[in-house]
């Protein structure tokens, strides 16, 4: 068993040596018309606290092999914007100046509905041209379902997304009637790929910690996963 895990590893690192990042990931932002200044306030800052957590940071840099990140806004059809465009989070510098970037952005939009299935067409695109990396994953964020336009599945069918992990961050407000079923629509229709999963803030003050958790989940290394099964017997 030890010497199918270390052949493993090996093939696993000289595969990442060879794409030069294990990771690209995609966090998308809701500025929909259901979030209002104060809420958007909230996870903006949650977001780049986040960012910036020991754990969060620690999870960047378990490995030698780098994280690329990039970040947008996304409401309307045709009302997305790049808050940070692709950086290769190499060295703790980096992922501080990126957190910095999406501390001092303003909001784009803010009176449009919550077109989903075009915001994740877009996250596609974004990958397309990102960094070579071993994974492509989208982080999508927000507070209400699609109502605007084609929704996820459509997205999924028209858009390369083979290969493409997509998790959610639900934000459980329930203000809305419509927001009630918010968390068994992200998992009947928003998760997609390989080991997706849904972080749940209870409400816009919870986004810091729930943005927290997730990210460390989705950027430690899955290798080191891998080792801790096997070294326990799971």
């Amino acid at each position: 068993m030890r010497s199918a895990l270390v052949g493993a590893l090996l093939v696993a690192g000289a595969t990442a040596d060879a794409a030069g990042c294990r990771l690209a990931l995609v966090l998308a932002m809701d500025v929909s018309s259901s979030v209002d200044a104060r809420e958007d306030a909230l996870q903006r800052g949650g977001l780049v606290a986040a960012l910036t957590a020991p754990e969060v940071q620690r999870a960047f840099f378990a490995s030698d092999i780098p994280v690329a990140l990039a970040v947008f806004e996304w409401s309307g059809r045709y009302n997305q914007e790049i808050l940070l465009d692709w950086v290769l989070i190499d060295r703790p510098e980096k992922l501080v100046k990126a957190a910095e970037t999406v501390a001092t952005s303003t909001r784009s939009h803010n009176d449009f509905p919550t077109a989903m299935g075009y915001a994740l067409g877009y996250g596609a695109g974004l990958l397309e041209r990102a960094p070579e990396c071993l994974y492509q994953t989208i982080d999508i964020a927000g507070d209400g379902q699609n109502n605007e336009g084609f929704g996820p599945e459509q997205a999924y069918r028209e858009f390369p997304f083979d290969g493409v992990t997509v998790n959610g961050l639900v934000v459980n407000g329930a203000d809305y009637e419509a927001e009630t079923g918010l968390i068994a629509f992200y998992k009947a229709e928003v998760l997609h790929g390989p080991g997706a999963f849904i972080e749940i803030a209870q409400g816009f003050e919870d986004y810091e910690r729930a943005m927290r958790r997730k990210l460390e989940r989705e950027v430690t290394p899955p290798v080191i996963g891998l080792a801790a099964s096997v070294a326990t017997g799971g």
